[in-house]
């Protein structure tokens, strides 16, 4: 005979959930209160309007800007507002000529700034070569030198005075800050400087700016090609200088050959970040560069157009700099908040009708993760830069249907226990975990399918795929944290454990069939039930492993409870005849009907 050994604490998990949702609001409300938070989620282009900037890239020395020269500038300007925190920024080429970068809401100075600026390509000597997290010493990597020294290079550890080691132990490369990118970060061409890579993963003290971008004369990738004309697959960058920037690459490399690691590498700082900092293995002497590396494809192309790009003197002039309205405006908001909350009561009706008591736990669970939503999204706008789109509340819309799924899928499995003979909490706990693989299966996928989404789209298809996957992990929140122990809760009062014809769960209503609770004993559906609930119903399917049919004792012990049942109408005290035999209550259940003798023996 199976027990169940397993102990649920449904308050516990409740308060826990609650104390998590209060978390939430309450950080949200003292960053309203003593910081820059807002109560309501931030809201994008579509909704809310913002500031439209039209630039125009020149190049200094007259040198045509080609789309290539557009797209690069493009990339680099999405990378520094992607890292000021800027969501939902959108940046197109007009015309071909034209850069058009709209930033939704009221952007500060600083962001502007990060917009209207060029992008500067220096050469600079790595001195020193560091994790990118902050530290408390980096004396053991380098020691400062005394008062007075000078350099007699642009690799001499000289140039790393006290100051400079002070603010590099302190940089901070995780920092979105200072992953930005211009001006402010390009620092002083003739002083050593603290620069992070591109990526946030090293940070650096590099020396003066000895080869400058417009020295390259011309950048692209390829398979390696080996001194006897034999091609590789191993992909590479190939440089070529001008003739000023020929002798300047000679005198670098010449020096860097000799040098120990990190001081035999030179950096390629594009907008203040390094992009790439490869060691000297050779001495260049005619201009012409390899770098060779882990390089792919695409990755190698991607270093050949940004050095063409810093190759290129450009300078962006503002065409126009002007408020935009929202595209969409409020009314279509209203509208989308509107569909979600007919779609919400829609729902809320479905599942009074359909469960009628048991509906309220439905409306409930969707409050609770309605009310998680609002709060993720707004400590999101308010932390991360978040902005709500319409194409995200489209996300949020359909997020109802797949949260309301959830709840029915339980409660069809635990409607199916009942059907089976089982009290409700044993119903509840069985059912329980039967849905939640289900859940959990179908939260993965369309988790999935949302970030395959997000990854592979451009623009508000991505708003609706961030919304969409961020209220799947909602519903299994909810359905783990809330509605599961608002269940082991129901089933110990007396309306929903007794069945109720108007719980939703009245086992007679669901066609609950007799089972077989062991020593001879049978329960019909509706009466009080034993300790044990682990075992099948007579002839049914109440077990994981599928129908059986029932031994002879659950057999002689129907047959004893039918003859000691008086038929409908007889008088008190009259029985079945202890000859009768109990028929079954499921012509399906032939197994019941089944003779109990066999030539006169005991089957």
């Amino acid at each position: 005979m199976a027990t169940s050994t397993r102990r649920e604490r449904p308050v516990r998990t409740l308060v826990t959930f609650a104390v998590l949702v209060i978390a939430l609001f309450a950080a949200l409300i003292a960053g309203n209160v003593w910081g820059n938070a807002s109560l309501t989620p931030k809201l994008a282009l579509d909704l809310e309007g913002g500031t439209q900037l039209i630039l125009r890239p020149t190049a200094e020395d007259g040198e045509r800007v080609t789309e290539d020269t557009i797209a690069q500038a493009i990339d680099i300007i999405r990378q520094r507002i992607d890292a000021s925190g800027v969501a939902e920024a959108e940046i197109t080429s007009q015309g071909g000529s034209n850069i058009v970068v709209a930033l939704p809401g009221e952007p500060d100075d600083e962001t502007l700034d990060l917009v209207r600026e060029s992008a500067q390509m220096l050469f600079r000597p790595v001195i020193v070569q560091a994790a990118p997290t902050p530290v408390e010493d980096a004396s053991a990597t380098v020691t400062p030198p005394a008062e007075g020294t000078e350099p007699a290079d642009a690799s001499d550890p000289a140039w790393v005075t006290q100051d400079v080691l002070d603010q590099f132990n302190a940089y901070d490369c995780t920092d979105p800050e200072n992953l930005a990118g211009g001006a402010e970060l390009v620092g002083d061409p003739e002083a050593a400087v603290v620069s992070c890579d591109q990526n946030g993963a090293v940070k650096y003290i590099l020396g003066p700016v000895e080869v400058r971008g417009e020295e390259i004369a011309n950048a692209s990738s390829g398979l390696r090609t080996t001194q006897t004309g034999a091609i590789t697959s191993e992909w590479v960058t190939n440089i070529e200088f001008d003739g000023d920037g020929t002798v300047a690459f000679r005198e670098v490399t010449t020096r860097l050959l000799n040098l120990e690691s990190p001081r035999n590498q030179f950096a390629m700082v594009l907008d203040g970040l390094v992009i790439s900092a490869p060691s000297v293995n050779s001495i260049i002497s005619d201009g012409k560069a390899e770098i060779s590396g882990s390089f792919t494809r695409e990755s190698a192309a991607t270093l050949a157009q940004q050095l063409n790009f810093g190759a290129l003197p450009l300078t962006f002039e503002v065409q126009s700099e002007q408020q935009i309205s929202a595209t969409l405006g409020s009314e279509q908001l209203q509208r989308g908040l509107l569909a979600g909350l007919i779609g919400l009561v829609l729902v809320g009706v479905y599942s009074l009708a359909q469960y009628r008591a048991l509906g309220g736990v439905t409306i409930a669970s969707l409050v609770a993760a309605g009310l998680l939503a609002y709060g993720l999204i707004a400590v999101l706008s308010w932390t991360q830069g978040y902005r709500l789109s319409l194409p995200g509340v489209a996300g949020i819309i359909v997020a109802i249907g797949i949260t309301a799924d959830s709840f029915i899928v339980y409660f069809e499995r635990i409607r199916d226990e009942l059907r089976d003979g089982r009290t409700l909490p044993a119903a509840v706990e069985h059912g329980w975990d039967r849905a939640r693989r289900t859940i959990i299966i179908s939260d993965a996928v369309n988790f999935l399918a949302a970030v395959v989404l997000y990854f592979l789209a451009v623009g508000g298809v991505r708003g609706f795929a961030f919304t969409l996957g961020l209220t799947t992990l909602i519903d299994l929140a909810v359905v783990m944290l809330f509605t599961h122990p608002v269940m082991l809760l129901a089933a110990r009062t007396k309306f929903f454990g007794q069945g109720h014809r108007f719980s939703g769960l009245d086992p007679v209503r669901l066609g609950a069939r007799a089972r077989y609770a062991g020593r001879g004993r049978v329960v019909v559906a509706g009466q009080a039930q034993p300790a044990d609930d682990d075992l099948a119903p007579v002839g049914a399917v109440g077990s994981d492993e599928g129908p059986r049919r029932a031994t002879i004792a659950e057999r002689r012990a129907a047959a004893r409870l039918a003859a000691s049942t008086p038929p409908a109408g007889a008088p008190p005290g009259a029985g079945a005849g202890p000859g009768a035999e109990a028929p079954s209550e499921d012509p399906a259940d032939g197994a019941a009907q089944d003779d109990v003798r066999t030539d006169g023996k005991d089957a």
